[in-house]
């Protein structure tokens, strides 16, 4: 049995999604922010020392970071995996990357600036830029393509979902950039992605 320890409005919805995707039996154990902090509770501590989620438990082995669950989930060759094609697979390389190293570091600046208050004003115009020209990068790269690595779906969507849902929620990601939303719409419209909500309960980035 594989057991998911999903944290509320975090990372591990895409794990999620992906579990769903490919029909495995697994079971949710869940876990609310501190109201206060919005952090993780300590209890996760218990299964991780870094105590963050996305955290997958499969024969008493504890999988963490969203790209290594994943990469473990699609390892046996299945059609979310990386594409046979050599662009496929640089493109699926990169993107499996780029959505933590990349995307997500101005994302969570983006993040801190907000709650600094007035304090964040001097960074809010700079950080700002950052995203948007992540935005624009995305958004050319969408222009003749549906799916991020090859013409179908695969786990390299999965991990761009969470940083592209965030920013769409509280980064600026708007119709300015129709490629990004149009793909955001594929992505909510399938029925593993649904399933996953109802599994996870309450996310506040899929609407």
């Amino acid at each position: 049995m594989i057991t998911l320890h999903h944290l509320e409005d975090s990372r591990s919805q895409r794990i999620l999604w992906l579990l769903e995707e490919l029909h495995l039996d697994y079971e949710v154990k869940r876990y609310e922010r501190d109201p206060k902090t919005m952090r993780a509770p300590a209890s996760l501590k218990k299964v991780h020392p870094l105590g963050k989620s996305p955290l997958l438990e499969e024969d008493a082995v504890i999988y963490a970071e969203s790209a290594a669950i994943m990469e473990h989930l699609v390892s046996g060759g299945n059609r979310f995996g990386s594409p046979s094609d050599l662009e496929g697979a640089r493109r699926y390389r990169f993107y499996m990357h780029y959505a933590e190293g990349s995307l997500m570091p101005p994302l969570f600046g983006q993040l801190v600036v907000h709650r600094l208050g007035i304090l964040g004003r001097p960074a809010k115009k700079p950080v700002s830029a950052m995203l948007h020209e992540h935005f624009a990068f995305i958004e050319q790269d969408l222009e003749d393509r549906e799916w991020f690595a090859s013409d179908r779906i695969t786990a390299a969507d999965m991990m761009m979902s969470f940083p592209l849902e965030a920013a769409r929620a509280r980064a600026g990601l708007d119709d300015r950039y129709p490629n990004i939303m149009a793909w955001l719409e594929r992505c909510h419209k399938r029925p593993a992605y649904q399933r996953a909500l109802e599994s996870g309960g309450d996310y506040s980035y899929a609407g």
